[in-house]
């Protein structure tokens, strides 16, 4: 699929180089290099531009964003995607629990990339899979995938900026503090490929901000914020204060409310990467979950 960009250049910009433009648009040094051996690619007042050329007020620059990735050898399986929004450059979806995000040992048919890989195909359309925030297997709630390289290039820059806003819910065990923020490096565990914990020594940083949001039957509703991004982030955190998400295999495997950590990815907000728009996605919050916090134990 081709994405086509249009710029009108104003004052700001002028005198600057091309590339120099694209840069400040997002524009990665691996997308740019690829650029180069396309010679349609970039196109200054329908004429055939080049990176050092000097852009002056009243430019059109016209890009023309091929796919060059290869495609992503994914077998194509049907399913039923809950799509909260789609554009031409992004794919924003529902992911439900008990769905892997992309195939490994064991999961190769049954992942949240065989349903994509299956929808791009439907619309004939070449599939390369850019998962911007990856999600646990047993974790629900809104996942964004990017449909081209710069938008994935943007993205994971507002990523790693931490300008990506994500708010979780969880239910936990115990009745918490109203609020609070965990501050604790996580590190794999030592003789295990799965499993985390804190360590302050070895681990790296990781902080989490949490909100109590309700209380039931000894349970916890939770609102939570992530600084970081590390794996099995709040199921490690929350286990280390003291108020560990029941259902969960690794950490809490107690099923008496829920066979699945109830953690649901409810909010993302950040910046549209080519328009510049602000957004914001909310999943709905799952049977299962909900279920789970009003529940009642004999």
């Amino acid at each position: 699929m081709c994405r086509t960009l249009t710029y009108s250049v104003t004052d700001k910009d002028a005198g600057v180089e091309i590339l120099d433009f694209l840069r400040s648009h997002g524009f990665s040094r691996h997308l740019l290099s690829s650029m180069k051996n396309d010679p349609g690619c970039i196109r200054l007042n329908e004429d055939r531009g080049f990176g050092h050329t000097l852009l002056k007020e009243g430019d059109i620059l016209t890009i023309l964003l091929r796919e060059m990735d290869p495609p992503s050898l994914i077998s194509p399986v049907k399913m039923d995607l809950q799509i909260l929004f789609e554009d031409q450059d992004l794919l924003v979806l529902n992911k439900p629990a008990d769905m892997p995000v992309h195939p490994s040992a064991g999961n190769y048919e049954n992942t949240l990339a065989n349903g994509v890989s299956y929808y791009f195909a439907s619309k004939e359309q070449p599939f390369v899979y850019r998962c911007i925030n990856r999600l646990d297997r047993d974790t629900s709630g809104v996942l964004v995938l990017a449909k081209n390289a710069l938008s994935a290039a943007v993205l994971s820059q507002q990523m790693k900026a931490r300008q990506i806003k994500r708010t979780y819910l969880a239910i936990v065990t115990g009745i918490t503090p109203e609020h609070g923020t965990i501050d604790a490096p996580i590190a794999r565990e030592n003789g295990s490929a799965i499993t985390r914990i804190v360590d302050f020594q070895n681990g790296e940083k990781a902080v989490t901000h949490y909100e109590r949001l309700a209380v039931h039957a000894k349970r916890s509703l939770l609102a939570l914020r992530l600084d970081t991004g590390r794996t099995h982030q709040i199921r490690v955190h929350m286990k280390y204060l003291g108020f560990p998400l029941p259902g969960d295999y690794l950490y809490n495997p107690d099923y008496q409310i829920i066979h699945r950590q109830p953690l649901h990815s409810y909010q993302l907000e950040f910046t549209h990467p080519v328009t510049g728009s602000p957004l914001l996605f909310t999943a709905p919050v799952p049977q299962d979950f909900a279920s789970a916090f009003t529940k009642e134990l004999s």
